[in-house]
């Protein structure tokens, strides 16, 4: 029994190794970026428009980022 325990675990963990490796990877969208995005969106379906969106500051470098 314990070596059908071990075989299950070990098929467990790859299995769900497999799918947390499953999915879509690209850039991500700013905020900035997705309201514009949203604003097209609304405009080609005649939707309620969203508020124009600001430009994003001068983004400040962060202690982390080089990590990231």
């Amino acid at each position: 029994m314990n070596g059908s325990r071990v075989f299950a675990a070990i098929t467990l963990v790859l299995a769900v190794a497999l799918v947390a490796g499953c999915g879509r990877k690209s850039n991500l969208d700013t905020p900035y970026q997705a309201q514009v995005d949203a604003r097209k969106e609304a405009e080609k379906t005649g939707g309620p428009m969203p508020p124009e969106p600001q430009k994003p500051r001068n983004d400040k470098p962060f202690i982390l980022d080089p990590l990231l």
